[in-house]
């Protein structure tokens, strides 16, 4: 469904191809996810039983991140499309040219961060829905620790 999320919102191309590109990116985001989880806090490979559930997670239903994509993708077109078609001169169709740059850009928005950024409002926004959530909370030192909400 495409969906108008402001007014000069009209490159239907790079939007059909990022609609079209949300399952794959959501999977390899989730992918990604889990194996950074496992370097951090598990380096010694030990598989206890937290260690293979997590390892064994397989997303079936992208729609809970579907959300997240589809403000990611917008704040994307918002930032870097235009609305006029340009020149390719690679002999690639725009609709290939926006794939490449999309997935790279996807990636490199959710999993490397810019060096200028800070990641501490996402991160606190994060341990904010996993307390509320899952009723965990993440320690620097202690790793994920069960919390109870009032």
């Amino acid at each position: 469904m495409i969906r108008k999320f402001f007014p000069l919102d009209k490159n239907y191309l790079l939007e059909e191809v990022q609609l079209g590109l949300q399952d794959t990116l959501l999977t390899q985001l989730t992918e990604l996810v889990k194996l950074e989880f496992e370097k951090r806090s598990n380096p010694l490979g030990l598989l206890d039983e937290f260690s293979l559930t997590i390892k064994n997670y397989k997303l079936h239903n992208v729609k809970t991140l579907s959300n997240f994509y589809q403000n990611l993708a917008a704040v994307y077109r918002y930032k870097y499309s235009d609305n006029q078609l340009e020149f390719v001169w690679d002999g690639r169709d725009h609709q290939e040219k926006y794939k490449a740059e999309w997935k790279a850009a996807f990636i490199e928005l959710t999993v490397f961060l810019p060096e200028n950024r800070h990641a501490d409002l996402a991160e606190n926004r994060m341990n904010n829905f996993m307390l509320r959530q899952f009723e965990l909370k993440m320690h620097k030192t202690k790793g994920l620790v069960a919390m109870k909400v009032a």
